[in-house]
């Protein structure tokens, strides 16, 4: 924050000090003596402070400038000296900075009494008594001016500060500039930066400063967490406790675009403060690291590390730093600083709903808490941005200045379009996996977000996909973390990133996207017959009141290789026909297919992958079932009574071991085809009662013996019972033959 002067009253401005400290002084009793060796103290500490060297001119205004200055300046430092009353100049100048102090947050005062005590100062006594005299006479028009004076001492009298005798001044100068220096610290650690002290001191436990030994910490998590900010206010905070110290920001941009070379003088350089430093070789920037830095103890933060090469050619190891040196890495990758051998790794919290919204409300509008009306909208936002920093900073940035309509747009807005601003930032991590990691993290990102772990690996085990190496990469890259019960969770963003890369593969066309989830999208491509190859998944959860599938009679969804489960089907009453031939891949079966009343069709041959099937099916209108080839199939669903038209079933190729006795059911069966069921080794007797059955194909059944308890069968039907009986004993011939 910073002050605007309208000349009368004072008005809150966003935006950074222009100086950290103003000096305030008497040049002929500290301009060559003090004051020069608390200035060149605070440059050193790269503390902006400003100074005026101008000669006083007598019974001239203080300069606007000077006014100026004071208003952007976070501290004053008031140095109080023998002929400081003296200066009308000086005087003037205290009182603005009282003003300022009274006026304005966070504008902090420090006294310096050089060669007086306080009481002179609070009460003007001493030489500052002799100095309000002559004042009085001179300014007896303008006595109010004079009383300003006199308030704005007794004021600044009243806060502590340093008593300094002449002749000590050095010794003083490094207290002074601490104390200024861990203040400055601590305000920047609490302004506009939410739910930071936590964080930081958080970070700051790991570092355990204070021990002898060289300590290495890793802080990482997705990217937008907070990462570089946590180490930036680390870094401000407690640099001051090291003989040197160099934050390297954004690492793996910097390599990629300037190389290691450029990053290791830039090291160097601030290390020594030298600013020619030129390395020829990466190889002898490392030798240079080694022996210049093992005599210094330092605080060194790499910021945004993405490869182990980075940390090899930069900090790789302990006895590189003196002891009681510090190194903070940040990265998104978990796996770099477990390979490195860190002391400690620290992973960010997300903020807390109430520091969600603050931080909008600090960005929006100023201040800590939304306006009337816009608390509501600010909730929205906060929820979509599910605790992200950087998201809801950018959010709130874009929101700034606009209507509460217009704040509602925005969100109806984010739900179909990802910003790519935020984009940018995830996709950072997504470009850095192999293509078997990408496809495993759209698949969870589209599909299987929230879902238990082993059931997410053994779905992707049969796309080959090698899931348990895929998952464990991503979980190093931040981009999925693993829930107490074994549930992969992905963050919102996170997904929704993955999701919009799916979507930018042909942003007007679903059917030439490589994976569908959205109910209007399956049902535009299933409704219209658009599927293509580029289609490698869908997965369709059905919302519990369902409007977008109600008059969906016909799925064709053969040869989908990608296909691993098939939807939720309650909703869709209507449908007639449903064919998956050919999806290799598809291994489960929703049980709802086993409730669809007016389904005439059900196609799953070469399914080679299913095992689940609904336990039992109640298909009142279907005729033809078809299971052949489905090799890893071991029980077909029992049939209810109400399954009287099914009149083709084809299991040929199964593992199945026996039909069940239900089949008697099937009244209307006409054909059965258990051929190459190399696992059944017997039939139920109630095949012998299907009246209308006039295809009965067998072959390759090398296991199949007899009928379950065929001597019960009547007389009439025993010469069936004999001619299967002969066939499976003697002939291996494919046998097509009319029963009577």
């Amino acid at each position: 924050m910073a002050l605007i002067n309208d000349g009368s009253t004072f008005s809150l401005r966003t935006g950074k000090w222009v100086f950290e400290v103003f000096l305030n002084f008497r040049g002929e009793d500290t301009r060559h003596s003090f004051l020069r060796l608390l200035y060149d103290a605070l440059v050193e500490k790269q503390i902006s402070t400003f100074r005026d060297d101008k000669v006083l001119e007598r019974g001239k205004p203080i300069p606007s400038e000077l006014l100026k200055a004071i208003e952007e300046s976070r501290f004053s430092v008031v140095i109080f000296s023998k002929n400081y009353a003296t200066s009308s100049w000086c005087l003037d100048e205290l009182a603005k900075i009282v003003e300022c102090r009274q006026k304005m947050k966070g504008h902090t005062i420090f006294p310096v009494f050089y060669d007086v005590e306080p009481t002179e100062v609070r009460k003007q006594k001493g030489s500052f008594g002799e100095a309000f005299a002559k004042h009085e006479e001179v300014f007896k028009e303008n006595l109010e001016r004079v009383k300003r004076w006199r308030d704005a001492l007794t004021e600044v009298a009243n806060i502590s500060g340093w008593v300094i005798p002449k002749g000590q001044e050095s010794e003083y100068i490094e207290p002074i500039v601490e104390k200024i220096f861990k203040t400055l610290s601590s305000i920047k650690l609490n302004e506009g930066l939410v739910g930071i002290d936590s964080r930081v001191w958080e970070v700051y436990s790991c570092l355990k400063i204070g021990l002898t030994d060289v300590h290495m910490i890793g802080i990482y998590g997705t990217g937008g967490i907070g990462k570089t900010t946590i180490a930036r206010v680390v870094y401000d905070s407690f640099s001051n406790q090291f003989e040197a110290s160099s934050f390297l920001h954004n690492v793996r941009e910097t390599a990629e675009r300037e190389g290691l070379a450029y990053l290791q003088e830039q090291l160097l350089s601030d290390i020594f403060m030298e600013r020619n430093i030129r390395i020829s070789d990466v190889d002898n920037g490392v030798r240079l690291i080694r022996h210049r830095l093992c005599n210094k103890k330092v605080l060194l933060v790499l910021d945004d590390v993405d490869c182990l090469d980075q940390l090899y050619k930069l900090a790789c190891k302990r006895d590189w730093f003196r002891p009681g040196s510090r190194i903070v890495i940040t990265t998104r990758d978990e796996h770099l600083l477990k390979t490195l051998e860190v002391d400690e790794i620290h992973r960010p919290k997300e903020l807390s709903s109430e520091e969600a919204v603050r931080l909008l409300s600090l960005t929006c509008f100023g201040s800590e808490h939304p306006p009337e009306g816009y608390m509501e909208m600010s909730n929205h936002v906060v929820s979509y941005a599910h605790g992200l920093p950087l998201a809801i900073k950018f959010l709130g940035s874009f929101l700034d200045g606009r209507s509460i309509p217009a704040w509602k747009s925005c969100l109806e807005r984010l739900e179909n379009n990802f910003p790519t601003e935020i984009l940018q930032v995830f996709q950072i991590s997504f470009d850095s996996l192999q293509e078997v990691e990408k496809e495993t993290f759209l698949h969870i990102a589209c599909f299987f977000n929230g879902e238990d772990q082993d059931r997410i690996v053994e779905i992707l085990d049969y796309l080959e996909l090698y899931p348990k190496i895929a998952i464990s990469i991503l979980i190093d890259k931040s981009l999925l973390s693993v829930s107490l019960d074994k549930q992969l969770w992905m963050h919102p963003l996170v997904q929704q990133m993955g999701r919009e890369i799916i979507f930018r593969e042909s942003p007007k066309f679903p059917w030439e996207r490589s994976r569908l989830w959205l109910p209007k999208d399956i049902d535009l491509v299933l409704t219209d017959n658009m599927g293509t190859k580029a289609i490698q998944s869908i997965v369709l959860d059905l919302p519990a009141q369902k409007e977008q599938l109600d008059s969906l009679r016909f799925i064709k969804l053969s040869h989908s290789r990608n296909l691993v489960r098939t939807p939720d089907f309650s909703e869709t009453r209507e449908l007639e026909r449903i064919d998956f031939e050919g999806c290799t891949n598809l291994i489960e079966v929703h049980p709802s297919v086993g409730v669809l009343k007016r389904l005439i069709f059900l196609n799953l041959k070469d399914c080679t992958s299913l095992v689940s099937l609904p336990s039992k099916l109640e298909m009142e209108s279907l005729e033809i079932f078809t299971l052949s080839g489905c090799s890893k199939v071991k029980k077909i669903p029992e049939f209810t009574k109400n399954m009287e038209r099914l009149r083709e079933l084809h299991v040929n190729g199964t593992a199945i071991v026996d039909l069940p006795s239900s089949i008697e059911h099937l009244t209307s069966l006409s054909l059965l085809n258990i051929s190459h069921c190399k696992n059944l080794v017997h039939l139920p007797c109630a095949i012998l009662q299907l009246e209308l059955l006039r295809d009965f194909i067998v072959l390759g059944c090398s296991r199949l013996a007899t009928f379950d308890d065929h001597e019960s069968f009547p007389a009439r039907k025993r010469s069936i019972w004999l001619w299967v009986e002969e066939f499976f004993k003697g002939s291996c011939r494919r046998v097509k033959s009319k029963l009577s």
